[in-house]
């Protein structure tokens, strides 16, 4: 039988805007009621099979953070090996599922985010991560679903991609999966990250272990019983929410272990990487890392741009939509000191307006940060800096009595290297230096070299020599780079995202170029008339 098939050609999801009366606002009231009523039991997922564990962990309400979400069970060694033998007992048959099947369980995955499931899954991640409706339903509902769609097609061109022929010869490439398993290891700010760290390498014919963040354990339950709606077969993905160390030690040193996909810390990521360096004379293959990690995101605003309203909206979008949680997030800005007092003054009048916190009242701008522990790491930060003689603090507050309650947090510094103009404090903390006009290019040196990351970076001018000075000055500080714009925000398929340095491997998800890294291709030659006799003819006559 000859199948040849065309994938649907993917759309981003559009972004449903929760007006009043609105049936999806009315629907996803009514889900945000019904999960802050109830206490979810969240399983272990391994080779299909649900597996509840003595050692538990909790899902909180960040902006409450007395009110449990769910209860959830660690792995721990005996379910990470299982969960590591199920994946590679899975790798047969589902490397060997043609690519349609495949690829039509994550479509299908997507549709029932989309729609079905577009509720429970935003209402999740509004409680558990703390986002606005807004922030939830880019990130759980859009990009979620438009990884899937979009992985998809750029599976089909990849698997379309094959080499010219000579005459007799019929030359082809197998995109054959990773001569192993995948270690997926998500974080918490994104439940679409969740998803698409474990799917990537899924669609390409990869079987998984996944180890989501402790504070998505709820929302990322929710993506993998929808995938397991979809059609995907048992222990394609093993779903084992653990402690980090315990997961390295046990499914990251494992001889089959073929590739991690990781997004969290720059350090975690270290840690993972000399773990993998340690053990290498172990593994089958060479493991694939993938990473996507810290950022240091800046917003530079040079004197030509004088649309102080939109260099305002960028700042504040980009630096406390969700309370800054975002490796993309703005954290650090320069500004021509002509320009301070005016931009100053509107910045902190519009940060006035913003309502800080319970996500499910639809008119607050940002929530609550996602636990105590980053509470005290962000809130030290900004007591130190109340110390310093080189900097002052325009606007702040905190309480954790209730919440974990962050303020917008506004810093002007005297020092460009000041400690929160490098440290990535993952927080709603941003911090101004305030240049002199004429240091223009010396401060775009001082902005490419002032941090390790460079993930994300926007800047704000009006002429094309100028526009082109500073691309070029910051050609590898950001990965991802804005002009005109905030410095966050990224859509799949539109702008694929990642960054290098100390911002990862910048293999660009949302792209073709991250799904080639889940790939191990196999070169075949078909020759259709082969030579008889080994002699050329220059061996005849002297």
């Amino acid at each position: 039988m000859t199948r040849i098939f065309k994938i649907p050609t993917p759309i981003n999801e559009p972004v449903l805007n929760y007006s009043p009366n609105s049936l999806e606002k009315i629907a996803l009231k009514a889900e945000l009621e019904r999960q802050s009523k109830v206490v979810v039991e969240i399983p272990l997922i391994i080779g299909g099979e649900e597996i509840v564990t003595r050692k538990k962990g909790k899902v909180t309400m960040p902006h409450n953070h007395k009110h449990v979400l769910a209860n959830f069970s660690f792995a721990e060694e005996p379910e990470l090996k299982k969960a590591v033998e199920s994946a590679k007992q899975a790798k047969e048959d589902w490397s060997h599922m043609s690519f349609e099947h495949r690829a039509a369980i994550f479509l299908k995955a997507a549709e029932l985010i989309s729609t079905k499931y577009r509720a429970l899954i935003n209402a999740a991640t509004m409680l558990g991560q703390n986002k606005t409706v807004h922030q939830a339903e880019i990130d759980s509902a859009c990009e979620l679903a438009d990884f899937l769609r979009f992985n998809v097609k750029f599976a089909e061109e990849i698997y379309s991609v094959q080499p010219v022929n000579s005459k007799g010869v019929w030359n082809r490439v197998e995109y054959r999966p990773l001569d192993g398993f995948v270690a997926a290891i998500s974080p918490f700010n994104f439940t679409a990250i969740g998803g698409n760290l474990s799917a990537a390498p899924a669609l390409m014919g990869n079987t998984v272990v996944w180890k989501p963040a402790a504070t998505a354990t709820l929302s990322n339950y929710y993506v993998m019983q929808i995938f397991i709606e979809a059609g995907l077969p048992k222990g394609v993905i093993n779903f084992v929410p653990s402690q980090g160390t315990l997961f390295s030690e046990i499914v990251v040193k494992d001889s089959d272990m073929s590739g991690v996909h990781f997004t969290g810390s720059t350090e975690t990521f270290n840690t993972v990487w000399k773990n993998i360096a340690n053990n290498l004379d172990s593994y089958k293959s060479y493991p694939r890392l993938v990473g996507e990690t810290g950022g240091k995101d800046f917003t530079f605003v040079h004197n030509s741009y004088n649309d102080i309203d939109r260099i305002v909206t960028a700042i504040i979008r980009g630096a406390f939509e969700y309370q800054g949680q975002k490796c993309s997030a703005c954290s650090r800005a320069y500004v021509p000191k002509s320009m301070w007092e005016e931009l100053k003054k509107k910045l902190l009048k519009e940060v006035k307006k913003i309502k800080v916190g319970d996500v499910t009242d639809f008119t607050n701008f940002m929530g609550a940060v996602i636990d105590e522990k980053s509470f005290d790491n962000i809130t030290k930060y900004i007591e130190d800096a109340k110390k310093s003689k080189d900097v002052e603090v325009l606007t702040t507050g905190y309480d954790k009595s209730i919440g974990w309650f962050i303020q917008p947090t506004i810093i002007e510094t005297k020092d460009p290297n000041y400690i929160t103009m490098k440290d990535e404090l993952f927080g709603p903390v941003l911090t101004i230096f305030v240049y002199d006009d004429n240091d223009f290019e010396k401060t775009l040196e001082i902005c490419d070299k002032g941090s390790k990351y460079a993930l994300t970076g926007a800047i704000f001018a009006k002429g094309r020599d100028i526009i082109a000075k500073m691309e070029k000055a910051l050609t590898y500080a950001a990965g991802n780079f804005y002009i005109n714009d905030r410095c966050t925000g990224a859509v799949v398929g539109q702008q694929p995202f990642g960054g290098s340095r100390a911002s990862g491997t910048n293999d660009k998800a949302g792209s073709a170029l991250n799904l080639y890294r889940w790939i191990n291709p196999r070169t075949i030659k078909e020759t259709f008339n082969s030579d008889p006799n080994f002699e050329y003819p220059f061996m005849e006559g002297k």
